[in-house]
């Protein structure tokens, strides 16, 4: 009679556990994000970016792409923390993932590559903030573009616009598309996302 009470117990456990975990897994994909659409199906701006995980600030010069950088600024990468922790655990983002990229001019630099000296060295270094660029997961509104949604908040100093359409799909999409690989994230280029 013992040994039954204690397979029972055991049994009763288990299946709280896992609907537990199930719960907390089905709560925790239906809250996810941070992404925020007016009437207008125009994404806002988001808000609070610059205290989610960062990832990572990938640069790519005019100095060292002969003038010719498609993306001459720092990218300073974020993702927001609640999608962040899925990915972590999973490997793969959910829906209501945003990933927001803001663009950071060079200072000024002292060399013909763009590059100045600083008390650590020779480097690049950021220096003022010139635009924002923004990716939101969701499969259905952008089933087209393979579940994520492109947004320019305006390549200029700050402030940036409020609110933006989602960009056509042969702009950014078509470039990550072909390039980022099947998750369309460029995670090569982050370490915590490898």
């Amino acid at each position: 009679m013992n040994q039954v009470f204690k397979t029972l117990l055991r049994s009763t456990v288990v299946a709280t556990g896992l609907l537990t975990a199930a719960g907390v897994a089905a709560q925790n994909s239906a809250s996810i994000g941070a992404a925020t659409f007016n009437t207008e199906g125009e994404l806002l701006l988001p808000e609070g970016f610059r205290e989610w995980v960062f990832v990572g600030a990938p640069l790519t010069p005019h100095g060292l792409n002969n003038g010719k950088a498609g993306f001459p600024e720092y990218h300073h990468v974020y993702v927001n923390p609640d999608a962040f922790g899925v990915y972590q655990r999973t490997g793969e983002f959910p829906d209501g993932t945003v990933i927001a990229k803001e663009l950071v001019l060079l200072q000024k630099g002292d060399f013909e590559d763009g590059s100045k000296n600083a008390p650590s060295g020779r480097g690049f270094f950021a220096g003022e903030f010139q635009g924002m660029d923004v990716m939101v997961k969701d499969s259905v509104r952008f089933k087209a573009t393979n579940g994520w949604g492109f947004f320019n908040f305006g390549h200029h100093a700050p402030p940036y616009i409020k609110a933006s359409r989602a960009a056509a799909a042969e702009s950014c999409a078509s470039c990550h598309s072909a390039n980022a690989g099947k998750g369309m994230v460029f995670k090569a280029y982050y370490p915590v996302l490898r």
